[in-house]
């Protein structure tokens, strides 16, 4: 079995030799051949070199374009069928790969499930990841632990089939999870323990979460528009019986009729767009 390894990595001077280091360390002694390559994506502080100092393949962008588009700069370039990811700042414990890799004899992709204190982190982040885990369970009907976590193995095929539509972003995990399992390909999840990182974070919290709202809404107009509609017209049902609650208390029905055609005429709306939607999806 071989694997590439591939490590995206944008100003990561402080950590990505020993990030290197560790990820050979562990495949070696589990003998499990492999590669590893870092993109440095347009980074100003010598990653590359510190990068290429450990024995990595090095790729460069002359410019930052966000982590997904540095990892399709690895797949493109890999040497191996099957692919593993992890990030350069020291937050993943590189001794779970040869775990993760072995489960890919029965699974598509393997994904490093974060545990511990430094995932969970402040109030705020706990609660936009479990509003996030229940929206990938509406879209694709599967609970899923950890959405976008950065240590995982899978396919590359796969993820070459769906390279148009993965993220060039921090979204790249995210639209490659929901990829998977809304095509219906077998995906598990192993808990790992996740540390402190080293150097500053590049996420910005509130803009990925946008974003990713954005991407769920998009895969399952993309897959499945009938259930995105149908929650559509329930929204609409429940405002439609708020507004007839409200006229009858306050106005005493006086504006009823023209709150059950608005209701009425909403509903239906919401749900004869899902069945276009889904007339569309099954043409194409």
């Amino acid at each position: 079995m071989i694997v590439s390894v591939l490590i995206a990595a944008f100003n990561e001077a402080q950590s990505v030799g020993r990030t290197v280091t560790s990820v050979r360390t562990a495949l070696t002694t589990a003998s499990i051949e492999h590669e590893i390559i870092v993109i440095d994506d347009g980074s100003a502080d010598g990653t590359a070199a510190e990068a290429e100092s450990a024995g990595a393949i090095v790729l460069s962008h002359p410019l930052n374009r966000g982590y997904g588009r540095a990892l399709k700069s690895g797949l493109q370039r890999a040497a191996a069928s099957l692919v593993a990811i992890i990030d350069a700042d020291g937050s993943y414990p590189a001794d779970a790969l040869p775990g993760l890799i072995a489960r890919t004899t029965a699974f598509d992709m393997v994904v490093g499930a974060r545990q511990g204190a430094h995932y969970r982190g402040s109030r705020a982040k706990w609660f936009g990841r479990l509003a996030l885990e229940r929206m990938v369970l509406f879209v694709t009907g599967v609970r899923v632990p950890d959405v976008n976590s950065g240590l995982r193995v899978f396919r590359k095929k796969i993820a070459l089939d769906h390279i148009d539509q993965i993220g060039n972003g921090f979204s790249f995990t995210t639209t490659l999870t929901l990829a998977m399992l809304l095509e219906g390909h077998f995906v598990d999840y192993v808990p790992v323990p996740y540390h402190a990182r080293v150097g500053t974070s590049k996420v910005r919290f509130r803009r990925d979460v946008l974003r990713t709202v954005q991407i769920l809404t998009n895969a399952v107009l993309a897959y499945n528009p009938v259930k995105l509609f149908l929650l559509l017209a329930y929204v609409a049902a429940a405002g439609l019986l708020v507004g007839l609650l409200i006229d009858w208390f306050v106005a005493r029905a006086v504006h009823a009729g023209l709150i059950l055609v608005l209701g009425v005429g909403s509903v239906l709306l919401m749900f004869g767009l899902g069945l276009l939607g889904e007339a569309l999806r099954r043409l194409r």
